[in-house]
């Protein structure tokens, strides 16, 4: 994949990367309430990542917007902790390191912001995310943190930065 610019949300992005959020869900049939797919601020993320210690990045290729990642700090969550979130690659961008590539640059964010602990929810069905989640030195958790209303998601990760 060539030419992957990444770059901070614009409110342009809104219809192509909540395409992009719910044609992967569909993908790997968990297009289902308790998820993004469902959540009404899936339609407006540049709304969403305007709040204070939030970022979301989009990558953008020739084709347009192939995916996207960001933090941000859910309520509930442990002190110094906040949520990596919608972590979404389109299908003619994956396995070419996109995703990587948005995690880091939302770890070090995190980092950037102070925060001593990135944590996420996903689901087993996306085993390819998860496996990159271990490889970038995520941990499973036996509970949830926080209160990010994703009910459906039922694996939970955590990674100390």
């Amino acid at each position: 994949m060539e030419n992957i610019v990444i770059r901070e949300i614009q409110k342009v992005d809104n219809p192509y990367i909540a395409q992009v959020i719910r044609t992967a869900l569909e993908e790997f049939s968990v297009a289902r309430p308790g998820t993004v797919y469902t959540d009404p601020t899936t339609d407006d993320l540049f709304q969403l990542f305007s709040q204070e210690n939030s970022k979301y990045y989009i990558a953008e290729s020739n084709d347009g917007v192939v995916g996207g990642c960001g933090v941000f700090p859910t309520m509930g969550l442990p002190e110094g902790t906040i949520e990596l979130v919608k972590l979404y690659v389109n299908a003619s961008a994956r396995n070419h390191g996109v995703g990587r590539i948005l995690m880091e640059k939302s770890i070090q964010t995190a980092k950037d912001l102070g925060y001593r602990s990135v944590y996420l929810e996903t689901m087993p069905e996306l085993g390819k995310a998860i496996s990159l989640y271990e490889r970038l030195g995520f941990q499973k958790l036996d509970h949830p943190l926080g209160e990010s209303g994703h009910y459906a998601c039922d694996l939970w990760m955590i990674k100390h930065v």
